[in-house]
């Protein structure tokens, strides 16, 4: 896979996969997880080097089919979430797939998957059944909602968990009408996060201690810290000391501001950038004369009257005749781009961040590199992301079956390989 930066992260080179260099290189990963969520939290282990065995459904992961796609089962969301990675499609309802799955087991130092609990007992692959076959293995479980209450057992989905969350409503805050979802799929992204954070978290006590653990990551939980972190406000006192909500990210006036030709997004936060902008803007007799803009402490009760002050002053000149004051000194202001304006960003373009590679099945595909940079052990891109059950005889070789074996499961409908 040509990259826009020849060799940089150990990126592969067109026709081939790499060798992984980075820092988690010798790892192997069982994942059986769809959507996004788990996958992204893989995609991540993945890009450090693990080799990811992903097990799909005889179906393939649903996430193939979302978003514009030049052929059935290669959407650009899964290719994003499952480069990397390596893939095998199984009936796990069939002993002898199960039965694979326990054989890599043995030698895996992690699975990870997000499906039911009950569901995964049922199958013979819950933490019980994979311990016996690898007592040091991490078995990462992502669901809706703790084990440890009511919900438990719930089916979850990104917008279900936006709303439930408080991250919804959270737009009702800032003025909106009504509540929204972000038009992100937030909810699995954080999640994800948190999956890949613990799943490390547990590899490195396993290889301490050589014992493995299941892990639990709960997407509820997983929202609700973000947003009480920001927003539990006065109610984190007892008796309350205020409402709950932090104000200066609740104002309706903190958004991108408008200028002349377009928008700019800026943040005046500091003493010093309120000092200078005044300054900059030739009203410096704002800092002296106005008690409300002077502190923080005292901005802290004004923001809204701050915030649309600044968007009433932003309307008189471009964006690029903002961004040029606002460098010239040192204040925070950043353009707004449009998606499509992205891969073109300088900055974006210098670090290569932006590739153009070549898919065996796909053509020219763009996609982004890991924004991590590791000095000693660099991740990076070193498989394109995998064809529905494109690695399924190699995969099922390594489990220790005949070639025999499996070609009876495929035979049977049990196992496919693209």
């Amino acid at each position: 896979m040509p990259s826009s930066e020849p060799g940089r992260n150990g990126d592969a080179t067109a026709g081939g996969a790499a060798q992984p260099t980075g820092p988690l290189a010798g790892k192997r990963i069982i994942d059986l997880t769809t959507v996004l969520a788990g996958p992204y939290a893989t995609q991540m282990a993945a890009d450090y080097g693990a080799d990811v065995i992903k097990i799909e459904p005889m179906e393939g992961d649903v996430m193939r089919l979302a978003a514009a796609k030049r052929h059935g089962q290669m959407g650009p969301i899964f290719m994003h979430a499952n480069r990397n990675k390596r893939s095998a499609t199984l009936n796990l309802k069939d002993r002898a797939a199960r039965d694979a799955v326990l054989k890599l087991c043995e030698s895996a130092d992690a699975l990870i998957h997000n499906v039911r609990p009950q569901a995964m007992a049922r199958l013979g692959l819950g933490y019980d059944d994979v311990k016996k076959a690898n007592p040091a293995l991490v078995y990462v479980n992502l669901v809706g909602y703790s084990k440890h209450g009511p919900y438990a057992g719930r089916p979850a989905y990104d917008d279900l968990i936006q709303g439930i969350s408080g991250m919804a409503s959270m737009f009702s805050l800032c003025g909106a009408d009504e509540p929204r979802y972000v038009p992100a799929v937030i909810a699995d992204r954080i999640s994800g996060l948190n999956a890949a954070n613990a799943l490390l978290a547990a590899l490195l006590h396993a290889e301490r201690t050589g014992q493995g653990q299941m892990v639990e990551v709960p997407m509820f939980e997983s929202l609700v810290q973000i947003v009480l972190g920001d927003h539990l406000g006065g109610l984190s006192f007892e008796p309350p000391a205020g409402p709950p909500g932090y104000n200066r990210l609740t104002t309706p006036n903190r958004r991108p501001y408008r200028t002349k030709d377009g928008f700019i997004g800026v943040l005046i936060y500091t003493d010093r950038h309120w000092k200078d902008f005044f300054h900059a803007i030739g009203r410096e007799h704002i800092w002296h004369d106005d008690p409300r803009f002077r502190t923080q402490a005292a901005r802290t009760e004004h923001y809204d009257t701050a915030y649309a002050m600044v968007a009433d002053f932003l309307r008189e000149r471009t964006t690029q005749e903002w961004l040029a004051l606002f460098a010239a000194h040192d204040l925070p202001a950043v353009p707004v781009h449009r998606i499509e304006e992205l891969e073109h960003d300088p900055h974006l373009r210098a670090t290569g961040f932006v590739q153009t590679v070549e898919h065996p099945t796909e053509g020219l595909i763009k996609q982004v590199r890991p924004a991590h940079d590791f000095s000693a052990t660099p991740a990076g891109i070193f498989r394109h992301a995998p064809n529905p059950g494109e690695h399924t005889r190699e995969i099922l070789a390594e489990a220790g079956l005949s070639n025999d074996d499996v070609e009876r499961l495929i035979e049977q409908g049990n196992a496919s390989q693209y």
